[in-house]
């Protein structure tokens, strides 16, 4: 339980200062100036996209929050028998890790403007989310193949229920990435300014979707990996 509350805290916390950063904040009955003289003329604020993300993060936090409250919770009991970590989740890691980063790079090409940026950095993004689920793929097989699924063990059920969830919701990204990559592709080069304009929240968007399941991943990899064995016997310890 103290777990659950912690990693809900902290998704919490940076739900809140991504909202902050949105401007959503903001009390514009605080302005100063003359009544009647407000530009109405200029783009009107799309706040609504943003919350919606922000709250579909928030149930899929909660989600993945809860799916390492069952982990801390059955591997304490006597039929838990840990799986070996395949060497492929190191590099499929890497992969999700490269394409966090090219999405942040094309969100520096579309506020600048950069046609080209945006495509390059949109197809590397894709490229490398694709080649970390083939790379997870690879892992469930790998284990199959070993034998840690044909017996009854805690262990791989959740290996496969947390891997299946995460690529699900990155295939869900993807559908998103795909769609504004259709958008970027078709775009004329004479008109780029315009054309990254109306995708430029588009670009945002993704990349803060892909930000937070590279946070979870990295979460779930830990547990995985066995490196909070220590976290959770003191949180066990302060339960008892």
């Amino acid at each position: 339980m103290v777990v659950i509350l912690l990693f809900m805290t902290i998704m919490a916390g940076i739900a809140g200062w991504w909202l902050l950063r949105q401007g959503l904040g903001a009390k514009p009955w605080l302005e100063v100036g003359i009544a009647g003289e407000a530009d109405w003329t200029g783009p009107a604020p799309r706040p609504t996209a943003k919350l919606g993300l922000a709250a579909f993060l928030a149930v899929a936090g909660s989600l993945f929050a809860l799916l390492v409250s069952a982990y801390f919770m059955r591997s304490g009991m006597a039929d838990w028998r840990p799986l070996p970590v395949p060497a492929v989740l190191w590099f499929s890691t890497g992969l999700l890790v490269l394409s966090s980063v090219a999405l942040q790079t094309t969100v520096t090409a579309a506020r600048r403007g950069e046609l080209d940026g945006v495509r390059s950095g949109l197809l590397a993004t894709g490229v490398s989310a694709l080649a970390f689920l083939a790379g997870q793929l690879l892992a469930c097989r790998e284990l199959g193949a070993a034998g840690y699924f044909a017996v009854a063990n805690p262990a791989g059920a959740f290996f496969i229920l947390v891997t299946t969830i995460h690529g699900l919701h990155l295939l869900g990204g993807l559908v998103a990435l795909g769609r504004t990559a259709v958008r970027a592709f078709a775009a004329p080069m004479a008109g780029a300014p315009e054309a990254l304009a109306g995708m430029r929240l588009s670009v945002e968007l993704c990349a803060t979707y892909w930000h937070f399941l590279l946070l979870v991943w990295l979460v779930l990899f830990a547990l995985l990996m066995r490196w909070t064995d220590d976290l959770i016997e003191i949180c066990r310890a302060l339960l008892a």
